[in-house]
């Protein structure tokens, strides 16, 4: 009986956490208008909706530069800049794509990699709104000391407080919430990630998260 009532315990604390999680996610948007950061850093998903995002904080002059992480290595540079927006000359100069990162650990790793070798200390970060807290997770253990601001791009079916109620966003909710306590604990035990100290190149759509 005591072992049964520990299991219903545990249980009971972790769905208070989901839908703690899920109240933290809904609460990145609408983004609020950032400060002016070092650069922007744009993980890649299932839509151009976060890179282009990120191009739009450029052209509004919220950092010197962009690197969108996590490209396809068949995309070429051209074939990405077709579907974003902002003028060509914006997009060929201060815009650096990364090819490596294959997951949200990926992608934070060729973030600290290029932040340390831009000699950076501010980041705007973009990404989905489900998605910012693991990638916020993975980015501090991997860069420490570099101050990040969150930009979420919406994801429309996950702004509603019954999400739970339809098993799309129930299963995306809790997948999410799993891989963020997966990231939660990496970064508080740490110590076993390897350096990022490759940059990206300057010269990936969806390879992470």
């Amino acid at each position: 009986m005591k072992f049964l009532t520990f299991i219903a315990i545990l249980v009971l604390i972790w769905l208070i956490g989901l839908f703690a999680f899920a109240e933290r996610v809904r609460g990145y948007t609408p983004a609020p208008e950032p400060e002016r950061a070092d650069a922007i850093v744009a993980l890649t998903g299932p839509s151009a909706e976060r890179v282009n995002a990120a191009i739009r904080l450029l052209e509004q002059d919220k950092g010197e530069r962009v690197l969108i992480s996590g490209v396809n290595r068949e995309v070429r540079r051209q074939e990405l800049r077709a579907l974003t927006p902002g003028s060509n000359k914006l997009f060929n100069c201060c815009v650096d794509l990364g090819f490596e990162a294959e997951d949200t650990m990926g992608n934070a790793q060729e973030i600290a990699a290029w932040a340390r070798a831009k000699d950076y200390d501010s980041l705007i970060v973009v990404t989905s709104d489900y998605h910012m807290p693991r990638a916020l997770t993975e980015i501090r253990a991997a860069a420490p000391g570099i101050r990040l601001a969150p930009y979420a791009v919406e994801t429309p079916s996950l702004d509603n407080s019954r999400w739970w109620k339809a098993a799309v966003t129930a299963r995306r909710m809790t997948l999410e919430y799993v891989k963020y306590l997966a990231a939660l604990g990496r970064a508080t035990v740490g110590g076993d990630r390897p350096r990022a100290d490759a940059a990206p190149s300057n010269p990936p759509v969806d390879k992470a998260a």
